[in-house]
């Protein structure tokens, strides 16, 4: 077993849903808003905006927009094969996040890694424990949102005037 770091987390989470509809939710502007979004954007390396049900390609830009947080995040699809893994930069292409799936008996086993995080202080508070709580928040959202129709994050109430909101509420 590798040891724990501050450079790295892994978190993982079974399904009740085909790989190919967990692909759809992370690989397309359309699927990723469903869930964890509020908005997203994905242009191709030739500059041409992707519409909303294209799966990502390998070299995309994305911009992603939340709810209940006014800044975004742009970065780079790093690798993608169509079907059950992806790859991409995160935190301002400060580090990278890998998305695999896998079919085990009728569920999906989602396993998501973050890595190549620097460990000074800040960044082991702002990508290393906000990062983990966060990604631990929204693959429960997905696995509700696939299994019952339904959402857990915030959209009725405007927390973005809260101190530290993200870090305060479970459900950001």
């Amino acid at each position: 077993m590798t040891p724990l770091t501050f450079e790295a987390f892994t978190k993982k989470i079974y399904i009740k849903a085909p790989v190919k509809t967990l692909y759809w939710c992370w690989a397309t502007e359309e699927g990723i808003a469903s869930w964890f979004l509020r908005e997203a954007h994905y242009v191709s390396v030739e500059g041409t905006n992707r519409n909303a049900t294209d799966p990502i390609q390998n070299g995309d830009r994305y911009t992603w927009k939340w709810h209940n947080w006014n800044g975004q995040e742009s970065g780079s699809i790093l690798q993608t094969n169509g079907k059950d893994f992806l790859e991409f930069s995160f935190a301002n292409d400060v580090c990278t996040c890998s998305v695999t799936l896998e079919e085990v008996e009728n569920t999906t086993l989602v396993t998501l890694r973050q890595y190549g995080m620097p460990t000074d202080e800040k960044t082991k508070m702002e990508l290393y424990n906000g990062c983990s709580c966060g990604w631990t928040f929204w693959l429960a959202n997905l696995k509700a949102y696939l299994e019952h129709g339904i959402l857990l994050n915030e959209k009725d109430v405007d927390l973005t005037e809260i101190p530290q909101a993200g870090h305060i509420f479970v459900n950001m």
